[in-house]
């Protein structure tokens, strides 16, 4: 026998017999400290033992629990979806789970969004789970998009998406006659393995990068968004999107001698909530008014199909990717100054102490007076504006006593705990080229507030009617936060003297206090976004679980049915229930659909967040390489032992890297938060207005890169 094979028999045996030995042993789950000490193996033999329990492990024969324990027989595998990290490593994502970490040794072949069967193979207390992914269930790219790149005889792909860790090889005459620099489609014909590249074919090209809205398309067509309707749809809509007829209105509450306006942004094209006030006794008759969309589609039609599928409407830099054709959401739905328009109207009388006390949901008929902007309406309150008060005198006194109304509405939410979490969103101005020339913050005005805290109400509203009513419903859901991440954050916060009070259940008023306690100092950006993110995320659900971040017990989405499928759909109910047409076929009908259009509604809205923050970063990464070597006023907005991150007043945030930071070696000193140097005491902490300088920005990693200023040393 040859002396490898002699070894290889060796440990084979060895494996045998520390497996008979601790077979009887192992229906008592037990460590590795465990195992040795009852095999009497000394502690510098203990990496023998785990080799040859990890090989009995790969056997099949035993495996590690959670707790770090070896249990006889085989593991119970658990199956997510798998989240590649540009650095090797991985996560693999679990519906209601936490995620759970994968080592690059453990990756096993898995691919960007693949469905993987694995095991957790360590849980340590207060830390995340790390797992082995066992096999691939199925695989969940098809289709990658990226940079043709052509070589002699052969080309590759890299992809966009930096969870693709490797460039696809496109194999001549598989180039559907790409050339260097074109934004391609490309499907996976081989997933590779751990020495082969993936392998596909062009099926589409998107443009040359450096065409204008080729950027942006690359963005859409990686998420696999429609952006046109078919033929069918478009044919529909122009037969159902006729003007309001007399037999449309019949039976409907008529409210066209309604004082009423909307109030969007100057670029808002699809108008479909419209506001009333009028005085009452003891208080006001607050009505919200939404566009009527179910009139025109109809369920189970090719409009309605085709509005689940999109689920939302997606807003990204230099165009809108509709939930319904322009025809319905730009014409009949939208509720256009001076045209007779059908509603579902929420009529809410709110008392002097903002209180809603009494309310009517009723099939409308209206007729709006003026079309109205957020800056208009913020000039009349805000600014007190003469010539704008004048333009608009006969609807004055109503704004004056809305702005009264929002502020006792947003009072007592305030009261009961609802959190404001006000991080400033970029607005975009783009040029022909679709280049960026300006960005800066949203602002928000006494007049977004206002639209904003009269929705609330009707969602809040019309969520208690029909929770109370037992009828099948959608709602709006956010649950508390996790324990654990409460607790996480609470340590946090403890370095800059904050403290969370933890009873047997985390309270929104506690985020709300914190928020409130640290607003303007110079750790509010940062604790404000970990705040945020130790929060779970909404959804839709059949189930009504309140809304935590609103600290409301009742909460639906009502207001928008042009560009979100769950009102659209509650609507459907609504007026179901108003006709008496709510028959137990009809309610078994709704139970058995609303929780897939719930969880299709919620797919479709992360898709189209996610869509909308990769638009914005690419815009920001693009804006900044026109200005590379100009120096910027900013404040260090995070800390880690890898740099400081720098945001800009118009909410770019870059990158300086420790490597950038030339006048000393800069030490983390994790606890505080701080780069501190090592020769001259130099400190970077969070909050720190500081001066820098761009040194650059990668399209493609969607990074930019800082470097601070001499005068900051």
């Amino acid at each position: 026998m040859k002396e490898g094979e002699r070894m290889e028999h060796t440990f084979e045996k060895r494996k045998k017999v520390i497996y008979d030995l601790i077979c009887d042993d192992l229906y008592v789950p037990m460590k590795l400290k465990e195992i040795a000490m009852l095999l009497q193996i000394p502690r510098e033999q203990r990496n023998e033992l785990k080799e040859v329990l990890e090989a009995l492990e790969a056997d099949g024969k035993i495996y590690v629990s959670k707790k770090g324990k070896y249990v006889k027989g085989q593991p119970q595998y658990l199956k997510g979806i798998f989240q590649a990290n540009l650095r090797g490593f991985g996560f693999v994502l679990r519906e209601d789970e936490e995620d759970v970490f994968i080592p690059e040794e453990n990756i096993n072949g898995a691919f960007q969004g693949d469905e993987v069967e694995f095991l957790i193979t360590k849980s340590p207390e207060g830390r995340r789970k790390e797992g082995k992914i066992v096999r691939v269930v199925s695989h969940g790219t098809t289709k990658v998009i990226g940079l043709y790149e052509k070589s002699k005889s052969f080309g590759f792909v890299r992809p966009d998406n930096q969870r693709f860790l490797k460039d696809i090889y496109i194999p001549a005459g598989k180039e559907k006659g790409a050339m260097t620099g074109h934004k391609v489609v490309v499907e996976l014909t081989s997933y590779g393995g751990e020495n082969m590249k993936p392998e596909g074919k062009v099926v589409e090209i998107i443009g040359h990068i450096n065409d204008p809205g080729t950027d942006i398309m690359s963005i859409v067509k990686g998420y696999d968004m429609p952006v046109e309707f078919p033929e069918k749809v478009l044919n529909q809509a122009e037969r159902v999107g006729k003007d309001v007829s007399e037999a449309d209105m019949a039976g409907r509450m008529d409210l066209r001698d309604w004082q009423m306006v909307t109030i969007d942004g100057e670029d808002a094209k699809d108008l479909d909530d419209a506001v009333s006030l009028t005085e009452v006794e003891n208080g006001w008759k607050l009505g919200v008014h939404i566009a009527d969309v179910t009139n025109y589609v109809q369920e189970k039609s090719a409009l309605d199909r085709e509005a689940l599928k999109r689920g939302t409407s997606v807003y990204l830099a230099d165009r809108v990717i509709p939930m319904l054709p322009h025809k319905l959401s730009n014409g009949i739905c939208s509720l256009n100054a001076g045209e007779n328009r059908l509603a579902l109207s929420c009529i809410m009388t709110v008392d002097k102490k903002g209180e809603i006390v009494d309310h009517v949901i009723a099939e409308t008929v209206i007729r709006v007076d003026q079309r109205m902007s957020y800056t208009s309406v913020a000039k009349i309150l805000e600014a007190q504006d003469e010539q704008e008060r004048q333009k608009y005198e006969k609807l004055v006194p109503m704004f004056e006593q809305m702005a009264e109304v929002s502020g006792l509405l947003r009072e007592r939410r305030k009261k009961r705990g609802a959190i404001d979490f006000d991080f400033p969103e970029t607005k975009m101005i783009l040029d022909e080229q679709g280049r960026p020339v300006e960005l800066k913050p949203y602002e928000r005005n006494v007049a977004t507030k206002m639209i904003e805290d009269f929705m609330l109400a009707a969602n809040e509203t019309v969520a208690e009617e029909y929770f109370w009513r037992e009828i099948p419903f959608l709602y709006r859901t956010h649950e508390a936060p996790e324990e654990d991440k409460v607790k996480k954050l609470s340590t946090f916060i403890n370095n800059f003297g904050y403290h969370i009070h933890m009873g047997n259940e985390i309270r929104p008023k506690e985020i709300q206090k914190l928020l409130e306690k640290v607003e303007g100092t110079p750790q509010e950006a940062l604790i404000s976004r970990l705040a945020l993110r130790s929060m779970k995320q909404a959804r839709y659900t059949p189930e009504n679980a309140g809304h935590f971040g609103l600290a409301a017990q009742y909460y639906t989405h009502f207001t928008s049915p042009i560009r979100r499928y769950p009102d659209l759909q509650i609507h459907r109910i609504i007026k179901e229930n108003l006709r008496g047409r709510l028959s137990d076929d009809r309610m078994a009908h709704y139970e058995k659909i609303l929780q897939e259009v719930a969880t299709q509604s919620s797919e479709m809205e992360r898709r189209a967040e996610e869509a909308e923050r990769e638009t914005v970063k690419l815009k920001k990464v693009e804006y900044m390489q026109d200005r590379i070597g100009e120096e910027f006023e900013g404040v260090i907005s995070g800390i880690t032992k890898w740099g400081a991150y720098v945001e800009l007043p118009n909410t770019i945030e870059g990158l300086v890297h420790v490597v950038n930071m030339k006048d000393d070696h800069y030490e983390y000193r994790e606890e505080q938060y701080e780069l501190v140097g090592e020769h001259f005491r130099n400190v970077y902490k969070l909050g720190q207005r500081v001066r820098v300088r761009v040194l650059g920005a990668d399209r493609l990693q969607r990074t930019i890169d800082f470097e601070f200023c001499e005068e900051n040393e």
